[in-house]
């Protein structure tokens, strides 16, 4: 059975999308539960693979790779893995998915410059395993890569021994972490 989100869970993980440098005590005061009730469920979201970094992001536009473009691949039959090593080999490629349908890969490829693009995907069709590939250079973002949305429709209800979260609509928790005036939530 795969791990559940509840209420507390989801307060958590919206204090650390807000407040990404947010120290344990401060994040138990956001949250309004005990310290070491925030620990351990920071810990047990680490744990089942949920929480899974606290790393920087990083807007790849502003550090100077402006141009982004989704390739699919078409491979040789049985080259999966020879084709895996040769995209991580490749610094352009940031995110790489096997696929049903016609196209086998699905690759994000990050670049400085057309220019740069061009040299990354002749890299890759240079590859005997690969055997045709479509490129679709992206043209703007319409809707920002987030997580929140989609653990806040599944988190469950559980009640809990944090008076704060005691009787909440499942939708609403009072003392989960609410952003001021003129702040844009990064995964709204």
């Amino acid at each position: 059975m795969s791990p559940t989100i509840d209420q507390l869970d989801l307060a958590l993980i919206c204090a650390l999308r807000e407040h990404p440098r947010i120290g344990d005590l401060e994040l138990s005061r956001v949250t309004k539960v005990a310290r070491a009730t925030a620990q351990s469920r920071l810990a047990k979201m680490e744990a089942a693979g949920i929480i899974t970094g606290y790393g920087p992001d990083i807007d790849l536009a502003s550090a100077g790779h402006p141009v982004v473009a989704f390739v699919t691949l078409e491979i040789a039959q049985g080259s999966l893995d020879a084709v895996s090593d040769e995209l991580n080999q490749s610094p352009n490629v940031i995110e790489a998915y096997v696929t049903s349908g016609v196209a086998d890969v699905l690759c994000k490829i990050v670049a400085t410059s057309h220019e740069d693009l061009q040299r990354t995907l002749l890299e890759i069709t240079r590859s005997a395993s690969v055997v045709r590939s479509t490129s679709v250079i992206v043209l703007s973002e319409l809707v920002r890569t987030r997580v929140l949305p989609m653990l806040r429709k599944g988190a469950v209800e559980t009640p809990g021994r944090a008076p704060a979260y005691r009787g909440q609509d499942a939708g609403s928790s009072p003392s989960a972490p609410r952003l001021s005036e003129g702040t844009q939530d990064p995964d709204a």
